[in-house]
């Protein structure tokens, strides 16, 4: 089923989604409503904070990385990506390393803004899979990147959060637009900031 993406400025959001064990009621319905949602919103990356659900799981599925245009060489940075879907349960990451690399990071929450985050190309990141099984993995690139960016989202975090205050000065009027709804979007949303038509 697909859901309802939360937009910019609902305060789940901006809170630090809580642990969940194996008894999550609906766990692995969840999980395959959030894949759905994502891919009917062209999505790489969904977490639960997006979907209303203040909780510590976040899928991504970064094969689209791996598709080079027709002509043009494989990014280096997408490679190994062609399979790339995974579910992140109670994630944490133990480290990141290497020498920030911008990269202009989008949101479904955050629709038609794109803007530079600098971010380490490299983690280490420990998780449960949607099997529960324990997991202690790298990535870098690409593949880095998005677990990040979905990994913000669980800690309260937002992409706009990591920009500078001019940055967001100048965002400031759109980010309020798309809290209101005043936005085109071409999958379900929800707007925390929206007027009711009279």
């Amino acid at each position: 089923m697909v859901l309802p993406i939360v937009a910019y400025g609902a305060p789940v959001l901006k809170k630090e989604g809580e642990e969940i064990d194996e008894d999550y009621k609906g766990l692995q319905e969840l999980i395959a409503n959030m894949f759905e949602t994502m891919y009917a919103a062209n999505g790489v990356g969904l977490a639960a904070p997006q979907i209303g659900k203040s909780i510590r799981l976040f899928i991504v599925d970064a094969s689209p990385f791996a598709e080079a245009e027709e002509g043009e060489e494989p990014d280096p940075l997408a490679e190994g990506l062609e399979d790339f879907k995974k579910v992140f349960i109670n994630p944490i990451i133990e480290e990141e390393s290497g020498e920030e690399w911008s990269f202009a990071e989008g949101c479904l929450s955050i629709p038609k803004i794109r803007e530079e985050v600098f971010r380490q190309p490299k983690i280490r990141i420990s998780y449960y899979d949607e099997n529960w099984e324990f997991k202690d993995e790298e990535y870098e690139g690409y593949a880095a990147r998005v677990i990040q960016h979905e990994y913000d989202h669980v800690d309260g975090i937002l992409f706009t959060d990591r920009l500078s205050p001019l940055k967001k000065r100048i965002l400031k009027k759109k980010l309020l637009n798309i809290s209101k709804g005043d936005v085109d979007v071409p999958y379900k949303m929800k707007f925390p900031n929206i007027k009711k038509k009279r």
